[in-house]
C-alpha cells in the first residue's frame, strides 16, 4: 500500500492548499508531455491517484485509516516488503476483519467486491452490523458512500439495511449531528421510492418496520404503516393489513390508499 503523503511530498497533517500546492509543482515536473521516460509517466499516474485521495475530505479520511493499520500490522511483518494487508484481512473469518475488508476494497476502488462483501455478511451473519467496529466518524464516512454504491447498483435493500445503522449511531451522539440531514434526506428518498413494489413484499415489511422504529415522523410513519398495510394484503392478511392500515389512518387520516385498503375500512 502506497504513502500519498509521501507520494506529493507532505506531512500527514498538510492542509488542503498545502496538498494542492504540492500536487501542482511535482505535476509540472512529472507530466508526460514533459517527459518520455515510462516511469515518470507511471509517477504521474500515481501522483494523480494520490491527489484524487487526498483532495476529497472523506477519501483522506478513510485513507488515513487503512494506512495507519498497514503500517501496524506491516511493521510487526518479518517481511515488511511482502505484507499485504487486504490479503491478511480477506484470510481471516472474524467479523470485525471482514468488516475493514469491506471498507479497505471501498476505498482501493474495489468498490464492486465491497458491495458483495456486505452483501454476504448482511445474509450469512445474524445481526451483523458494520457500525460495531468503528468510530462514529469513521462509520459515518465508510457507511455514506458504501450506501451511495449500493444505491448506484440498485441494492436498495441492503442500503436500507445500512442506513438503518447510521441513522442509529447517530442518534446516540446528541452535539454532532452536521451531516444528519442529508443522512435522513437519502432514508427518506430509499424508504418512499425505492422499496415498496422493489424488493419483495416481505422484504419490504422489514424494511418499513425497522423504519418505523427510526422515529421520523407522523407523516413518513403514517407512509410506512400504508405501505405494510399494502403488503400484507397482498401476502393474503387482510386482518394485520387492516389493523396497519387504521394505525396509519391516526397518523394521518388524508394519506393517500389505494381502493382494495380502502375498501377493508
Amino acid at each position: 500500500m502506497q504513502d500519498c503523503y509521501k507520494i506529493l511530498g507532505v506531512s500527514p497533517t498538510a492542509s488542503a492548499a498545502e496538498i494542492k500546492r504540492a500536487y501542482r509543482k511535482k505535476a509540472k515536473e512529472l507530466h508526460p508531455d514533459l517527459s518520455v521516460k515510462s516511469e515518470t509517466s507511471q509517477q504521474f499516474q500515481e501522483l494523480v491517484k494520490a491527489y484524487e485521495i487526498l483532495s476529497d475530505a472523506k477519501q483522506r479520511s478513510i485513507f488515513d485509516v487503512s494506512y495507519a493499520a498497514y503500517s501496524r500490522y506491516s511493521s510487526s511483518s518479518k517481511s515488511e516488503s511482502t505484507f499485504d494487508y487486504r490479503t491478511w484481512l480477506k484470510n481471516r473469518n472474524d467479523e470485525e476483519s471482514l468488516s475493514k475488508l469491506v471498507f479497505f476494497d471501498l476505498m482501493h476502488h474495489r468498490e464492486d467486491d465491497a458491495v458483495k462483501l456486505f452483501k454476504e455478511l448482511n445474509s450469512t451473519r445474524f445481526g451483523f452490523s458494520l457500525s460495531k467496529w468503528f468510530t462514529r466518524e469513521d462509520f459515518m464516512d465508510y457507511g455514506f458512500i458504501l450506501c451511495e454504491e449500493l444505491i448506484f447498483r440498485q441494492e436498495y435493500y441492503d442500503a436500507a439495511l445500512l442506513l438503518e445503522q447510521i441513522i442509529r449511531m447517530e442518534y446516540s451522539y446528541e452535539y454532532f449531528r452536521l451531516f444528519f440531514p442529508e443522512v435522513l434526506k437519502l432514508a427518506r428518498i430509499i424508504f418512499r421510492k425505492h422499496i415498496f413494489d422493489v424488493i419483495s413484499d416481505e422484504l419490504a415489511i422489514d424494511v418499513f418496520e425497522r423504519a418505523l422504529e427510526l422515529n421520523l415522523g407522523k407523516s413518513d410513519d403514517a407512509f410506512f404503516l400504508s405501505k405494510i398495510a399494502q403488503a400484507y394484503f397482498r401476502l393474503g392478511d387482510k386482518e394485520t393489513a387492516k389493523i396497519c392500515l387504521l394505525e396509519a389512518l391516526k397518523l394521518d387520516n388524508n394519506i393517500n390508499l389505494s381502493k382494495e385498503l380502502r375498501n377493508l375500512i
